[in-house]
């Protein structure tokens, strides 16, 4: 089975709680704080293997969670942080935010890494926390929770050659004659209902990849069909080597066959159209196709390079490939998506954005405070510990939020909620 598309939630490992702890040696007065931090959360990390060939191994398991950082120790004893996760994808992996449908990643070589979820940083030890005014602070943290998300995998097969054309005009009968690739064949449309690669040796020395994927049909860039996924895996051809089937059996004009899939081709993807392409002009070997031939000739023009061919016989099937193997020498590899190499591998960041550092909003009597920064700061405070309570509550005001809480008529006694936690507002 071959499965392309793929949504998957993926949880990076919360750091490690710091330890609040005490030098209590026979001979160490005063020993001070002795609590070290946590270790740091295991990373979630994409890495391409190019063992694979589809995403069928997500069907089975869509949820990854990596291992938290242990917690520190008494006498400074710093947590071990946990060992990342790696997960294996096959070449041609493009990765989206399933939220934002944001492009963060195009994994297209063996041993490519990308960083997709970060694990939280360990909490401070109270040895972190000693201040003059406060040599023994009562004080430490809890481990940074991971961060989390749904992510949507999409394989785009990655060939230098796509086949593309109308259902039956012959690509699969052209990729197995000029490859070892057996691909289904049979006298009926759609018989191709996934790509099949196979690798061309042109005989000078010289070989690509080429990719017969499943045929178009009038409204493909709207779905129809098997469009989509035709599409998306032609993005990423080199060249489109657009197979016609010139003797018409079917009843269809060659000509009209090239125009309906270039307009499908525009219609999805505008870049198509500046993809190099190459018309192979098939089943030469039919005797109308001679004549559909010249009158197809007039009306391309000169634009696009016609090679007239029988996939079936054999007949021009070399100077085709020597053709294509010219042109791909003439063309750049380029990658979809700019890596940022961080660490000898690709870790994603956030785009920086200017956000507000909170807002408060009432629902009926309770306020309700939101930000991502406060509640983290919650997540990592052990209210357990007076403390800790009293440093929270101190951020809090230092960030303006007890001011803001009374201008909007919070009074001693009100509700105030954080997350998913409520509290009592205290002039």
């Amino acid at each position: 089975m071959f499965v392309d598309v793929v949504k998957i939630y993926v949880k990076a490992g919360d750091g490690g709680n710091g330890q609040k702890a005490f030098r209590r040696e026979k001979y160490v007065p005063l020993g001070g704080p002795a609590g070290g931090d946590g270790g740091k959360g295991g990373d979630i990390i994409l890495e391409v293997d190019e063992g694979l060939r589809t995403l069928l191994d997500f069907r089975y398991q869509k949820h990854f969670k990596a291992d938290r950082g242990e917690h520190g120790r008494s006498k400074g004893q710093h947590g071990a942080n946990a060992e990342d996760k790696i997960i294996k994808v096959p070449p041609g992996t493009v990765v989206i935010d399933d939220d934002t449908k944001e492009v963060l990643a195009d994994l297209t070589h063996h041993g490519q890494q990308v960083v997709i979820a970060k694990g939280g940083r360990g909490g401070r030890g109270n040895m972190r926390f000693a201040t003059p005014a406060n040599p023994a602070p009562d004080i430490a943290e809890k481990g940074e929770p991971g961060e989390e998300r749904y992510i949507t995998l999409e394989l785009k097969v990655l060939a230098d050659v796509g086949l593309a054309g109308f259902p039956s005009v012959g690509k699969s009968t052209l990729l197995g004659t000029v490859s070892k690739a057996k691909p289904k064949i049979a006298a009926y449309h759609f018989t191709t209902l996934m790509p099949n690669l196979g690798v061309v040796d042109v005989g000078d020395g010289r070989s690509f990849v080429m990719a017969d994927l499943p045929g178009l049909i009038e409204g493909a860039h709207l779905g129809a069909g098997l469009g989509h996924q035709f599409l998306r895996h032609i993005e990423r051809t080199r060249i489109i080597v657009h197979v016609v089937d010139m003797s018409g059996i079917e009843g269809r004009d060659p000509y009209e066959d090239w125009i309906k899939i270039n307009n499908e081709l525009e219609q999805y993807n505008l870049k198509l159209m500046e993809r190099p392409q190459i018309i192979a002009a098939n089943k030469m070997d039919i005797p109308q196709a001679e004549e559909n031939l010249v009158e197809f000739r007039k009306k391309v023009g000169d634009k696009y390079p016609i090679y007239p061919i029988s996939a079936a016989t054999g007949q021009g099937i070399q100077e085709l490939l020597f053709a294509v193997a010219d042109m791909l020498d003439q063309i750049p590899i380029e990658p979809l998506v700019e890596e940022v190499v961080e660490e000898e591998r690709k870790i994603y960041k956030h785009k920086p954005k200017e956000e507000v550092e909170f807002t408060i909003r009432r629902e009926n009597e309770i306020f309700v405070i939101e930000s991502k920064k406060i509640e983290k700061l919650f997540k990592m405070t052990d209210f357990n510990q007076y403390d800790s309570v009293q440093r929270f509550a101190r951020i809090l005001r230092k960030m303006g939020v007890d001011d803001q809480l009374r201008k909007m008529g919070a009074k001693n006694g009100d509700s105030v909620r954080i997350a998913d936690y409520e509290f009592e507002f205290v002039e």
